[in-house]
């Protein structure tokens, strides 16, 4: 859901004004390096909602782990506030969503895999001298739920199914009234006439309506606890109105060029054990659990050996 989080246009003047220090709620401070392979720290950004705080405390911690410095800007916000900043080389290094950076930073339609979506976004990146590393398995993309014992009752196991429905609400944030991959997709590619959209602005009461039963089905991301709560189903899109979502390290082509490929190395190593599961049980401990981001990713490369 990684358009939700991130379409919003944020104030790029102001953030020219005050700089972009200013902006991070958390820069999560300047870990010591191992054996430091010197030069300038490589700044680590992320976008202001858990997973992308998780995934940048992730690959800077698997960095200075190799000895490269490393400075974190966390918290920062949309795109539209961290593109210019990216493109200029303030920020160097950020944890992207191939689809919604496809959709929402550059305004086209995403391609239908994985791969496809990897080389479109690397070619429309390249005009800035940014570059793609290894893309994860890992996900956090619109998902949609219902109550379990609807589906169990009605026999619903994909967004299609809804039309065995007699009436179907969904409810989600403004904007997924006129997106694709959201209620404009249920309504121009699924054709479900039956469906009508309420505007709920924030995720927690979404959820009370969905429990209540006053809605039947609202967006979630993949990595939320809830896709993995018994209470609920999650449906599947049978007509893919949703991009994929992978997780991939856009990084400037400067940083590139000047570590070399034991750098790139260390960065898809990291994306090569990345998973949704993985992705998941980390924003649980987050958001749910109440554990520190980079306390998570600490566990999380230890565990996994990096």
């Amino acid at each position: 859901m990684r358009w939700f989080r991130n379409a919003s246009v944020v104030a790029v003047a102001v953030a020219a004004t005050l700089g972009l220090a200013a902006c991070g709620g958390s820069d999560g401070g300047d870990k010591p390096a191992a054996q430091s392979k010197g030069g300038a720290p490589i700044v680590v950004a992320s976008f202001n909602f858990t997973d992308s705080q998780i995934l940048a405390e992730i690959y800077a911690q698997a960095l200075e782990a190799k000895g490269y410095p490393v400075t974190r800007k966390l918290n920062l916000g949309s795109r539209e506030l961290i593109y210019p900043s990216l493109k200029s080389g303030e920020l160097q290094f950020i944890p992207e969503y191939q689809g919604a950076a496809i959709t929402t930073g550059f305004g086209k339609e995403a391609g239908k895999t994985a791969q496809e979506e990897h080389e479109q976004l690397a070619k429309l990146f390249e005009p800035s001298g940014i570059a793609l590393l290894n893309f994860a398995a890992a996900e956090d993309k619109n998902t949609y739920i219902i109550k379990s014992d609807l589906a169990k009752e009605k026999g619903i196991a994909s967004i299609s199914d809804l039309k065995k429905l007699d009436k179907v609400v969904m409810a989600g944030p403004p904007e997924c009234e006129k997106r694709l991959p959201c209620f404009l997709g249920f309504k121009d590619v699924y054709k479900l006439t039956n469906a009508s959209f309420q505007t709920i602005q924030e995720a927690g009461p979404r959820v009370e309506q969905l429990k209540s039963g006053a809605v039947t089905v609202i967006p979630v991301d993949s990595v939320s606890p809830l896709t993995g709560d018994a209470k609920y189903t999650v449906l599947k899109d049978d007509l893919n109105i949703v991009p994929t979502e992978n997780v991939v390290p856009a990084v400037t082509k400067k940083v590139l060029d000047e570590r070399g490929a034991d750098f790139a190395n260390a960065v898809n190593a990291v994306s090569a054990k990345l998973t949704t599961d993985v992705m998941r049980d980390l924003n649980k401990r987050v958001d749910s659990d109440g554990e520190r981001a980079e306390d998570v990713a600490k566990d999380w490369l230890t565990q996994a050996g990096l």
